[in-house]
């Protein structure tokens, strides 16, 4: 597993332990959202177990390096793509290549083409 696509604390953002802000890190859903939900589950369903996965997961887990902390947002968001569905990731990764491949060769061709308007446009840049 890559370490950008592993799980980690975030102790910048963290209440208690970072758990919570680390799984939205990992997921791409707001911070808010995950300890609401650890709440309601305390309160509602899971009884004690919520706060012990939360002490366990808070004590196994490694910290988020401070490499990552710079990250801008598109960077966290295609990590977050990525964990969620690499395969999906990966093919709008390669349409994107084929993308751009395409408007390169489409202004290559015109460029090279016998325009003779974008060559007089050319020489009155020099």
């Amino acid at each position: 597993m890559s370490s950008r696509t592993k799980f980690y604390l975030n102790k910048r953002e963290k209440k208690w332990l970072g758990v919570c802000a680390g799984l939205a890190d990992f997921t791409g859903v707001d911070v808010l959202w995950w300890r609401v939900g650890a709440v309601l589950m305390t309160l509602f369903a899971a009884g004690p177990l919520i706060p012990i996965a939360y002490l366990v997961i808070g004590w196994m887990a490694d910290d988020k390096p401070t490499e990552f902390y710079g990250e801008s947002v598109v960077d966290q968001k295609f990590w977050q793509k990525v964990r969620i569905a690499p395969s999906r990731s990966i093919r709008d990764v390669h349409a994107s290549f084929r993308d751009i491949d395409r408007r390169l060769a489409h202004v290559e061709r015109h460029y090279t083409s016998q325009n003779t308007r974008l060559a007089d446009e050319i020489d009155s840049l020099r």
